[in-house]
């Protein structure tokens, strides 16, 4: 048990909904008595432990029970059912400005907090310049946090959380309000506190956060546990589960236009395109690392011989930023008629997010028929988010290496004629 930071046992928590009330006499007596409050399951049966010293992030749609969960291991609800044991002293960051009184200052605060955390004054003394440094906002400390901008407040909140130096630290959503500079000094103070033993539980819609930072996961969907387990597996099956849902509730987009502008010659005309998964089903939408390809439809009005198939793919600011033709399979002789061509790939390389797609059809001498960003693509989110535009597939490998004895000392070490060094056999993790 010493192990577990937080250990959950089908946890439950309900809550009565009371449509409409009726509070005075003569309305109890006209209308007669309200309906009776219709019973809400936030969170039901939910197991779980969270290991010390791990990170365990929480993921689910808009009310799947998320946040209710952590209010619950936070000890803000009591659960109707089961029980939770959290081992060591908790702080909590849930709400925005929770626990802040909008008439006090923020220095004010920081002793109401830190007090109701547990703090004894010299503790508090001690830690307040420490508090306002970090939170970044020295200028406003002595002015009433009702003044404060929703940045400011989850800053200085976040601060107070973290400074306590908590054995384990629940956070909700509340983070991402933060300036991208304050979210790096975030996320560098959780890394800090894993170190020193602390225990993070988080919830957020960032999933590429919970892939990468957190060691386990848990996915809520209407209060109930649908999986726990290493947490790019559980992303993986959330995400898998949210593209199916949206694939069968938008149905597939209609790929074949008619009234395309083009340039070109004209021989052969592009009809259409259509997106098909890895098991070459059509679909709405590819996702991101997931085979798929990329059919083409044409007319062809004569035969043409030397013929080269292309596509190129442009973002939301018309950068192109990937493309292919058929050129390095060789040149192809297109019979007169309907036909059509696919592009495969293992791996989807684009990042989440909406292209255009152009068509082309040439020879070595002249365009056939060029279809410029006509078409539409969107790629969805598959698990771990690419460093950039596209996903770069390849391999590392590691060998030895011969070193110039003068680079070692420039570094501060003592020359010797080899070391080992070089790549890793996996890219190093993400800082967390």
């Amino acid at each position: 048990m010493t192990d577990v930071a937080v250990r959950a046992e089908n946890l439950s928590k309900r809550f009565r909904l009371q449509r409409e009330r009726r509070t005075a006499m003569k309305e109890r007596f006209v209308r007669g008595k309200a309906p009776k409050a219709q019973e809400f399951w936030a969170l039901r049966d939910a197991s779980f432990e969270v290991p010390r010293g791990s990170m365990f992030g929480i993921i689910g749609h808009n009310g799947s029970g998320k946040s209710t969960a952590l209010k619950v291991v936070a000890g803000i609800y009591r659960p109707t059912a089961g029980f939770v044991h959290v081992n060591g002293r908790m702080s909590a960051l849930l709400e925005l400005g929770a626990g802040f009184h909008p008439e006090l200052t923020g220095r004010e605060n920081i002793a109401l907090n830190g007090s109701i955390l547990g703090m004894s004054s010299k503790q508090i003394e001690q830690q307040t310049e420490e508090i306002i440094d970090f939170a970044g906002i020295a200028d406003f400390i002595d002015s009433p946090v009702k003044t404060y901008s929703s940045g400011m407040y989850v800053r200085l909140g976040f601060a107070i959380a973290v400074k306590v130096d908590p054995e384990v630290l629940v956070i909700d959503e509340v983070i991402a309000v933060g300036d991208e500079d304050f979210q790096r000094k975030c996320f560098d103070f959780i890394a800090d506190l894993r170190s020193r033993g602390s225990t993070v539980i988080i919830v957020s819609h960032a999933l590429s956060i919970v892939s990468e930072m957190c060691d386990q996961a848990m996915w809520l969907d209407h209060g109930e546990v649908q999986e726990v387990g290493v947490a790019r597996d559980v992303v993986d099956a959330y995400l898998k589960r949210v593209n199916e849902a949206e694939a069968a509730k938008i149905g597939l987009n209609s790929t074949q236009h008619f009234g395309l502008s083009r340039r070109g010659t004209g021989e052969i005309l592009v009809t259409g395109i259509e997106y098909l998964d890895g098991d070459g089903r059509p679909t709405p939408f590819l996702v991101n690392g997931e085979a798929c390809s990329i059919r083409m439809t044409y007319i062809a009005r004569k035969e043409m011989s030397d013929v080269v198939f292309g596509l190129n793919f442009f973002n939301g600011s018309n950068i192109n930023v990937a493309g292919a033709t058929s050129a390095e399979q060789g040149h192809e002789t297109v019979p007169v008629g309907a036909g059509m061509v696919e592009f495969t790939l293992d791996a989807m390389p684009l990042s989440p997010g909406n292209y255009s797609v152009s068509t082309a059809v040439v020879t070595r001498t002249r365009f056939i028929d060029l279809v410029d960003r006509q078409f539409d693509l969107t790629v969805r989110n598959g698990g771990t988010i690419p460093n950039g535009l596209v996903r770069l597939s390849g391999g590392w490998r590691r060998a030895e290496a011969e070193l110039d004895p003068a680079v070692l000392e420039a570094l501060g070490e003592p020359a010797e004629p080899t070391a080992e060094v070089g790549f890793a056999s996996a890219p190093p993790a993400a800082a967390s």
